[in-house]
């Protein structure tokens, strides 16, 4: 088994924002006829995807994105599986919009969420799968928390599904091989 956590905030107040790509991208593999529907564990929404090599359970987090760390930490936990089977996937201001950055560890670099995940994990040592939102034009908060226009939304929902096509590859490849298949593809 593998688990996929997907970023975002609960809600239909941040379905669209920029902080939800996470959730996006998690969404649109659960859209497979393969995967089953959600149901609430861990402090989340989660359904397992059964694909060629195994399962992926796909998280997303109801605990609000500042501490994402516990629902993580419960699925990792309940399921006894190593930081090698663990992707998150999530926003980043500082990649231009659309931009895929698969990374097998690193630091939070100031998302909150990946913070927390790192805080409850003791480890920055779990593969990570950034997806580029540009960099605000005003305030932060007020950025990722706002709706892309109709312009950025054709760049986003493409990468939303490349993004998707990226975590199978992790899943059935691994980081190293999904690092140099989806690393620097959008130019």
């Amino acid at each position: 088994m593998k688990i996929v956590v997907g970023l975002g905030n609960p809600g239909k107040r941040y379905d669209g924002t920029r902080h939800n790509v996470g959730f996006a991208v998690v969404d649109s593999l659960a859209a497979s006829l393969r995967a089953g529907r959600f149901q609430s564990r861990f402090q989340a929404q989660v359904c397992e995807l059964t694909e060629d090599d195994g399962k992926i359970l796909l998280v997303k987090p109801e605990t609000f994105m500042n501490l994402s760390g516990r629902s993580v930490r419960e699925a990792m936990d309940f399921y006894r599986l190593s930081l090698t089977d663990l992707l998150v996937v999530c926003d980043d201001i500082n990649l231009p919009l659309g931009k895929l950055r698969v990374r097998a560890k690193g630091s939070h670099g100031g998302h909150n969420g990946l913070r927390d995940i790192q805080n409850h994990l003791g480890t920055t040592e779990y593969a990570r799968l950034r997806l580029g939102v540009d960099a605000p034009r005003a305030e932060a908060i007020d950025h990722v928390l706002g709706r892309f226009s109709a312009g950025e939304r054709r760049i986003i929902d493409d990468a939303v599904s490349l993004a998707a096509q990226a975590v199978a590859a992790w899943a059935s490849r691994g980081v190293d091989a999904c690092m140099n298949l989806y690393n620097g593809t959008q130019e």
